[in-house]
């Protein structure tokens, strides 16, 4: 007894389309590595409203889009570098080191 696959559907018949990863959401999350790397505040806002709009824009496809853990980490990172930014400037005006 052997056994053979069955054939495979015709084309365009059933099946799921795979979700698309959100653009803003791969750039969230790149913008938010760079802020918490290099950039700080630069980086770091623009992570944060790209994440915010892309976890929106996922929610509403109902399906369509992937990437809401992308764009969760670049909200995230987002954060943690405007706060680490924030830290670093009022150190630097307390302490005079920031020009004079």
């Amino acid at each position: 007894m052997s056994y053979t696959p069955p054939p495979p559907p015709p084309p365009g018949a059933g099946g799921y389309a795979t979700p698309q990863t959100n653009k803003k959401a791969l750039w969230s999350m790149i913008l938010g590595i760079l802020a918490l790397v290099f950039c700080g505040l630069v980086t770091g806002i623009p992570a944060l409203i790209l994440g915010n709009g892309a976890k929106k824009e996922i929610a509403m496809s109902g399906g369509a889009q992937s990437g809401a853990g992308m764009a969760q980490a670049g909200v995230i990172l987002g954060w943690i570098s405007i706060v680490f930014s924030a830290l670093v400037l009022v150190y630097a005006l307390t302490t005079g080191s920031l020009g004079s």
